[in-house]
């Protein structure tokens, strides 16, 4: 348990803390990434297990979350790659279910951020912003 608390850290520091032991305790290899600058875009875990092969996920609140700018414009190219995408709201076993299926992101796409934007777009924002 981290010496952290959740109302410090916030609800998805949580959510991603107990997961990461939750996957642990069933055999994954869990690596946390650090979003600064040079990370803008990356999902919070790269996890590995020896069956069930590798995975990057991204803890979001359950009812209360956003995809970054860098995410939207970022996981339609890594999906355009072959490389997938889980969204996880809780160390349960009902989401961890959710990594025996297809990539799940797109689920979390919300009505109120418009249409899914055109991979073409998507590359023109990509090269006219400060991401890298």
């Amino acid at each position: 348990m981290s010496q952290f608390s959740c109302s410090k850290r916030g609800p998805e520091w949580c959510i991603q803390r107990d997961l990461k032991q939750f996957l642990s305790d069933r055999g994954w290899l869990v690596e946390q990434t650090h979003g600064n600058l040079y990370q803008q875009g990356l999902p919070d875990l790269f996890v590995a297990h020896p069956q069930y092969g590798q995975r990057w996920i991204d803890c979001k609140q359950p009812k209360r979350y956003t995809f970054t700018k860098a995410q939207r414009l970022k996981w339609p190219l890594w999906e355009r790659h072959g490389v997938g995408i889980w969204i996880i709201t809780a160390a349960t076993q009902e989401e961890y279910d959710k990594l025996m299926g297809p990539p799940n992101w797109r689920d979390y796409w919300k009505p109120s951020w418009g249409k899914m934007p055109d991979i073409d777009i998507l590359l023109d924002e990509l090269a006219a912003s400060d991401i890298e």
